[in-house]
């Protein structure tokens, strides 16, 4: 008799998370031991967002189910949009079947689809886990997920480290590096007139990619943040901004307002987008000077890629901080010394020795492997690790 592929079900709910996933899932399908399944959710069916799930199917995924959840950004909203994620993920578990969920992340959605994983007693694989954001509740949600999940997979050997203090099995804790070095490497990137004719903008002489998501946990409304970094920039000269959108996130819907009004009366200095995609961003980032904001991009993707990242508030505080990151406070003042820094030719010369924490670009076939091996009869029966004994 055949022996029966394994069912992996992945879940997703943004487009920075699904760039993340890319290099795993073409792996998990083509592997002919691994029937793949994959759930969308979330910012990817949202037209406000870019309706990112046309870019998943253009990719040559089958889409399994989708669950729309978004009906605002209050926190009561995100809160109606976990229970509804909730409900969506029960059903969908329950059809498909799957041998093992794969969660990649920290998202609302994402902790609502472990509540229902945990329920159905399907068990969980988690990546990225051990990490720390101290101004976001996506610090309490990564760390709920990591303890209802059964196997982990972390980007780095301090994050490895943290998973097992939060009392998981050293034999179920793998480091195997982060995926977006996998992404960066297999990625043919375009050109830059390729980048400008797809995009419909030409570069400047100088070039920002911004990214500001809402300090979900913090004394300074997001919305203050916002118009503090929007003061240091516009002081720039000679310089286009290119924005992207933030995540489906409170207070989210008035960071997108304030963008697209500051967009339309600077047309001249300042394009948006909604969603770049996984190959336009990633080639956009070999082109541009400097990362500002508060995206988790700069502090993963910019020291690979050897660019500068100025990392506004606390949203990314904890992280591991490579020699390309400067932190600073959500004030005009601080960020606009920051930017001058990152600018400084002696800074710049100091990028040519940075080394990234984030592995060898292997990180997929590792997970896979474990995907594919791991013996799963019995392993929802957790011992808790203590570092005490």
């Amino acid at each position: 008799m055949a022996k029966t592929a394994r069912k992996i079900c992945f879940v997703t709910g943004t487009r920075a998370e699904y760039g993340l996933l890319f290099p795993l899932l073409k792996e998990v399908a083509v592997d002919k031991n691994l029937s793949m399944q994959l759930v969308v959710t979330g910012s990817h069916l949202s037209t406000e967002f870019g309706n990112t799930v046309s870019e998943i199917k253009a990719d040559g995924f089958s889409v399994d189910r989708e669950i729309p959840i978004l009906s605002g950004d209050t926190p009561k909203a995100v809160c109606d949009a976990m229970a509804k994620a909730t409900s969506g993920f029960s059903e969908a578990f329950s059809t498909l079947q799957p041998d093992i969920i794969v969660l990649l992340g920290d998202r609302y959605e994402l902790l609502s689809a472990a509540a229902a994983a945990t329920v159905l007693q399907i068990p969980l694989a988690h990546i990225s886990g051990g990490e720390i954001t101290m101004g976001a509740i996506d610090d309490a949600f990564r760390h709920s997920i990591t303890k209802m999940s059964h196997l982990h997979f972390t980007s780095t050997e301090v994050y490895r480290k943290r998973v097992v203090q939060l009392g998981e099995s050293p034999s179920r804790v793998f480091n195997v590096g982060a995926l977006s070095v996998d992404n960066i490497k297999a990625t043919k990137l375009s050109g830059k007139k390729e980048l400008e004719e797809a995009l419909g903008f030409r570069f400047a002489k100088k070039n920002i990619l911004i990214t500001y998501h809402p300090e979900t946990i913090s004394d300074l409304s997001p919305e203050k943040g916002f118009e503090e970094l929007l003061a240091s920039l516009d002081k720039l000269e000679d310089t286009l901004l290119i924005f992207t959108y933030p995540n489906a996130d409170s207070h989210g819907a008035a960071l997108i307002k304030r963008l697209e009004d500051y967009v339309d009366k600077n047309k001249r200095k300042a394009v948006k987008f909604r969603s770049l995609g996984r190959k336009n961003y990633l080639s956009m980032l070999r082109y541009v000077d400097v990362m500002v904001g508060n995206s988790s991009s700069g502090i993963t993707e910019g020291p690979v890629m050897g660019i500068p990242a100025v990392n506004i508030g606390d949203r990314q505080a904890g992280r591991l901080i490579a020699s390309s990151i400067i932190n600073c406070k959500p004030s005009q003042a601080a960020i606009s010394a920051a930017i001058r820094k990152a600018y400084g030719p002696a800074f710049r010369k100091d990028l040519q020795k940075m080394k990234h924490p984030y592995g060898d670009g292997k990180a997929a076939k590792k997970i896979r492997e474990v995907l594919r091996s791991y013996v799963l009869e019995g392993i929802q029966k957790k011992r808790f690790h203590d570092l005490n004994r």
